[in-house]
């Protein structure tokens, strides 16, 4: 059993190393024995981890770590779960921190998939924000091609988002009501105050772009004493995390895409179910309607509430926001002054398009405001191990 021996017990990063070495299997979806290595079939080799890792020892558990552990249950023929209770028919189950880990499961030892459970709890317990801008589709696709001209986003918004093995569905009416239901294998990034927090995200020109990207900074994938340790042993004055718990600047790209505003207006005018591979729409009962859009190669989905922007009525009103940031300006004034941006651009389009009758159709602002992020936990686990682990050795 790891850390039995009455030695001093692995640190995060040893741990880490010793995952990493043993997860040949991550994003395969044929699993070959001879790809996998004994120790990464070993139920007992990832219930020690999980148990040192999130369990054992106040300093191992960082700062960031709240005090809920997720377990995953093995699969049978049947799908998840080994009874008829509601719990017993979800892929997972929660249970408050303890200082015994087999106390905290108590009877559903057996029903535990440790490597899993290893896995989730190392995403659900990482930092990630989501940064959504909108971008001139030009210049990006001059960047894109290694042109030397600077990628600044003529507008952006960050927004600290949770990882979480349940998605939520939102109804788009006026009740704004949610339903929130298991997505595992999947991860769901959702953001519940989503029309609030993109209300000054309009697409008011047929070059801008809509850019999404989904990025872990701290928290479990990012074990201090890497970097401590790192501090220690070079001469380099690049900011580190040390003992005492100084935060780094060390961030991974763990999704990114963008849609231009001429494929999501087309899908907004078609409003059908299918528009290529790319994009999807569904209608909801309101003026509001869903797009799908999917990630390069396939990998991952994100939801997004599109609306048209009628010039007359594009306003933003509403109490300022109670959350304060650390330089002073409340989110709603930053929000507010945003909105207003954003609707001299929308009137500025709409004058273009009246003093141009040459286009067929008349350029329609797209109030574009992200739900959620859908990942498979195998993608972002593998992101974790290997890019974080060599974001901070560099």
């Amino acid at each position: 059993m790891l850390g039995s021996d009455g030695g001093q017990a692995p640190t995060r990063f040893e741990l880490l190393s010793m995952v990493k070495k043993h997860s040949n299997l991550l994003g395969k979806t044929i699993v070959d024995e001879q790809d996998s290595t004994d120790v990464e079939m070993d139920q007992g080799f990832w219930h020690d981890i999980l148990n040192l890792y999130f369990i054992c020892g106040s300093g191992l558990r960082g700062q960031q770590d709240d005090d809920l552990v997720f377990f995953v249950r093995k699969m049978n023929l049947d799908g998840y779960g080994f009874n008829d209770d509601v719990e017993g028919n979800t892929p997972y189950f929660v249970r408050r921190w303890a200082p015994k880990l087999d106390i905290i499961v108590s009877e559903k030892l057996m029903e535990v998939d440790w490597r899993r459970s290893f896995y989730l709890n190392l995403i659900a317990h990482t930092s990630f924000s989501v940064t959504v801008a909108i971008c001139s589709h030009q210049v990006l696709l001059k960047h894109r091609v290694g042109d030397d001209t600077p990628l600044t986003p003529i507008y952006k918004v960050v927004k600290t988002v949770y990882a979480s093995p349940s998605r939520v569905n939102f109804h788009l009416d006026a009740k704004k009501e949610v339903e929130t239901i298991p997505a595992y294998p999947d991860i769901c990034f959702a953001v519940d105050d989503f029309d609030s927090t993109f209300g000054a995200v309009v697409l008011s020109d047929t070059d801008h772009c809509y850019c999404v990207l989904l990025n872990a900074h701290e928290g479990a994938a990012f074990p201090i004493e890497t970097l401590a340790h790192d501090s220690s042993s070079s001469n380099s004055s690049s900011e580190t995390h040390s003992e005492s718990g100084t935060k780094n600047n060390t961030k991974v790209t763990i999704f990114s895409g963008f849609v231009s505003y001429q494929m999501v207006r087309e899908a907004y005018d078609v409003g059908r179910h299918r528009f290529g591979s790319l994009l999807s729409f569904a209608h909801s009962s309101g003026k509001i309607d869903r797009l799908y859009m999917k990630g390069p190669g396939g990998r991952g989905e994100v939801e997004v509430a599109v609306s048209g922007v009628e010039d007359q009525s594009y306003q933003t009103s509403g109490p300022p926001s109670p959350v304060v940031s650390k330089k002073g300006f409340g989110i709603g004034t930053i929000v507010r002054k945003a909105a207003s941006v954003a609707s001299v651009a929308a009137k500025q389009a709409y004058a273009a398009a009246a003093a141009s009758r040459n286009s067929d159709e008349e350029m329609l602002p797209l109030k574009c405001c992200l739900m959620s992020i859908s990942l498979p936990w195998e993608h972002i686990a593998y992101d974790l191990l290997f890019k974080v682990y060599y974001a901070l050795l560099s």
